[in-house]
Parts: structure tokens; C-alpha cells; sequence
């Protein structure tokens, strides 16, 4: 029993490692870099697998572990059972100057392939990259380039691991067709280059590239860049560009007063009207001087206004001069023939005054007979703007002047 048990682990072994043996291992092993960006990548076989999806382990370790002999290197881990054809090794702070060695298997359904190895030195087998900025700046007939340097990963110069970096330039004249006309080159560690003695006012074009010598690295050229170059500007330039600039701020200005003035009067006579109001609308106004009604309110009208009275209008009173049968006969004169006074002999041509009696009586007599006989042809005096004092009193009769004779 013991034999037969021991004959079966045998053949159970065996099977495995036969069946290991027909799983393919990754080939065509790769590494795409750039600066201090790596990526591995490899090919498998699709068909040579059984059914089940197949997985992928990527390992890398320093090469001169590899060397000793008294322990093991211990592998580190770059992608683990990752379905991709490719692992992402920048974020591994791979050593610039180092050499590394990269492995890669296959897993299906349990069973691993063998793995395939590949050695990698970023100095020597890296790729250098093309200036990360170009940028042209023309100065007069001279055109000055700024070139800045291509970034690792971390956004540092390659010239930390490049000491000897420097720049190819390419320039040429571009027609008025886009066409290239003539090329020129030249190298420059530099940042600034200069290209002098060029064409005014002639369009160029520029592209860099990035080169190293000890490994005979050199990059892609940037796309090309152009810029017209500049000179001298003629004198009658200048002076149509200043009647110009004169002519366009004296419009502006112009346009800036007209429209001031016409704001202002607009103003002026929305608030400030030149049409009066009529006089019984005028308390209506402020009276701090304003054109614009403004009623006065109910508690404020006491204080602003003053109170009215209405008083009916006084009695007019008549005067009416009596009639000439009405006035008495003058004393001690006696009437001639013709029906005239005649003066006394004791005087000569003097004119007499007298005044009719019973003033109160005959002014009674006055208004009866009025009253009775209408209207009478006589002045009538309307005495309207009288002292109250005066209504109570009657007015006395004029006196009457007569010619008498002698």
C-alpha cells in the first residue's frame, strides 16, 4: 500500500509540472520611457490558453542584487494579477542611473507560467523628450527664441540627469504661400538664443530639438512655431498714426461735452421748468424756491396759512341834491320882477352862502319824494370804503349857494 500511494504522488506531480510547462510565458517584453516615465509592456498568446481568464504578475528588482550569492533577492511588486498587457513603472522611483531587471508571468486557473525577464538602464535606453515650451520674441530685425527644458515625472529639468543636454534649432524663411524657402540650423546649450540679421518684416518659422551625445540620444523637433520680425517704421507712419489718434480723441472728447450739455439741459428742464405757473397755483410750490406743486399737508396748513374771513359787502349810501322847489327862501331878500334875488345896496357883487334848516327833516323829504315821483336827474356820489364808525350817522345836506342881487 505504502509503494502504490507513494507511486501516485509521483505521477500527480508530474502532471502539474507537465501542464505548467505547456502554459507559454509572456514575450516580446518592452519598456516605452520617457524622461523618467516607464511603462513595460509584452505579448501573449491567446490561444494557447485553456479556458479561464488569464491574469498577469509584473515583478522588478536592482541588478546587482541578483549577483549575491549568500541570500535571495527579494522581488518587488510592479502590477499584480492585472488582466493588461502592460505595467506602469514611473511611480516606482526607479533609480536614473541604475539598471533594473523586469519579470513578467501568466496565470490561468491556477497554473503559472514561466517567467520572461528583461534589463532596463533609464540612462542609457530612455527616451529624451522635446523642449516642454518654445516660445519666439521679435526684436526689431532679430528674433530671440526661449526654449525650456524637457520635465521628468516630477515636473524637474532632464538636466539633473543630463548634464550635456542641449538644443538643435531649426529656422527657415516662410513665403507668402506658407512654403519653406531656406533652412538654417545651429546648436545652443542655452535657454535664449538669438537669431540676428534677419529680413524686416519677413515671417520665420522655428523648431527645436532636444539632444544628448554620450548615449546618442535626441528627441522629436517641437512643431513649428512663426512670428514676423520687425524694422524700422517709416517717418510718414508715425505721423498719419498721430494726426489719427489726434483726430479720433478730439472726436471723443466732442462726443463726451455734446453729451453732457444735452444730459444737463434735459435735467434743467425736467427739474427746473422756464414755464411759470399760474398765480393761484403758485402757494402750491416749495418754498425753497422749487417750480414743482406740492400740496401742503392737513397738519402743516395752520402753520403755513393764514385764516380767512368772509364779511358780506357794506351798505352803499346815496346822496341825493334836493330839487330847487325844495330849498327854503333866503331871508330879507326880496325878488325883482325878472324873478332874480337882488343884492342889498349896502354891498356890492358878493355871493352868499347859506344852509338849508331842518337837515334831518329834509332829507327825509328827499327820499319820499324820490320814492313817490322815481328816479330824479340828480348826482349820485356812492361812498363805498366808509369807517364802520360812519354807518350810524346820517349825512347832512350840502350847502346851498345862492347869487343874490341888489
Amino acid at each position: 500500500m505504502a509503494a502504490a500511494f507513494y507511486v501516485c504522488f509521483l505521477l500527480w506531480c508530474f502532471q502539474i509540472n507537465t501542464a505548467g510547462a505547456q502554459l507559454p510565458p509572456p514575450h516580446n517584453l518592452n519598456v516605452i520611457s520617457m524622461n523618467t516615465n516607464y511603462t513595460l509592456t509584452w505579448d501573449w498568446d491567446q490561444g494557447s490558453a485553456e479556458s479561464g481568464a488569464v491574469n498577469f504578475t509584473t515583478h522588478y528588482v536592482a541588478k546587482f542584487k541578483l549577483k549575491s550569492k549568500k541570500k535571495s533577492p527579494n522581488w518587488n511588486t510592479g502590477c499584480e494579477t492585472t488582466s493588461d498587457r502592460s505595467c506602469d513603472l514611473t511611480n516606482k522611483n526607479l533609480f536614473y542611473l541604475g539598471i533594473y531587471v523586469f519579470r513578467v508571468r501568466a496565470s490561468v486557473n491556477g497554473i503559472d507560467s514561466d517567467w520572461a525577464t528583461k534589463d532596463f538602464c533609464p540612462d542609457e535606453e530612455a527616451a529624451l523628450g522635446p523642449p516642454s515650451k518654445v516660445a519666439l520674441s521679435p526684436e526689431g530685425r532679430n528674433l530671440d527664441i526661449v526654449i525650456s527644458d524637457p520635465l521628468s515625472s516630477t515636473n524637474r529639468s532632464m538636466r539633473e540627469h543630463h548634464e550635456d543636454l542641449y538644443f538643435q534649432i531649426r529656422y527657415w524663411e516662410r513665403s507668402a504661400d506658407g512654403q519653406a524657402l531656406r533652412s538654417h540650423s545651429l546648436s545652443s546649450k542655452k535657454r535664449v538664443v538669438t537669431l540676428s540679421n534677419l529680413q524686416a518684416w519677413t515671417w520665420y518659422c522655428v523648431s527645436v530639438q532636444s539632444r544628448y551625445d554620450f548615449y546618442n540620444k535626441s528627441s522629436s523637433f517641437t512643431p513649428p512655431l512663426c512670428t514676423q520680425t520687425e524694422g524700422t517704421i517709416p517717418w510718414w507712419e508715425i505721423v498719419l498714426y498721430f494726426l489719427l489718434s489726434l483726430v479720433i480723441c478730439f472726436l471723443v472728447v466732442l462726443l463726451y461735452i455734446y453729451g453732457f450739455f444735452r444730459c444737463f439741459k434735459k435735467l434743467k428742464a425736467t427739474f427746473y421748468p422756464s414755464v411759470q405757473l399760474p398765480t393761484p397755483f403758485q402757494y402750491l410750490c416749495d418754498f425753497s424756491g422749487s417750480d414743482i406743486p406740492r400740496l401742503l399737508p392737513e397738519s402743516h396748513s395752520e402753520l403755513w396759512c393764514d385764516k380767512v374771513t368772509v364779511c358780506p359787502a357794506p351798505p352803499l349810501l346815496e346822496i341825493h341834491s334836493p330839487p330847487p322847489e325844495f330849498l327854503p327862501e333866503p331871508t330879507g331878500l326880496e325878488p325883482d320882477s325878472s324873478g332874480k334875488h337882488s343884492r342889498s345896496s349896502s354891498g356890492s357883487g358878493d355871493s352868499g352862502m347859506y344852509s338849508t334848516g331842518g337837515g334831518s327833516s329834509n332829507l327825509r323829504q328827499l327820499h319820499s319824494g324820490q320814492d313817490s315821483q322815481g328816479p330824479l336827474d340828480s348826482e349820485q356820489v356812492k361812498m363805498q370804503d366808509m369807517a364802520p364808525g360812519l354807518k350810524t350817522h346820517l349825512l347832512a345836506a350840502d350847502e346851498g349857494i345862492v347869487d343874490m342881487c341888489v
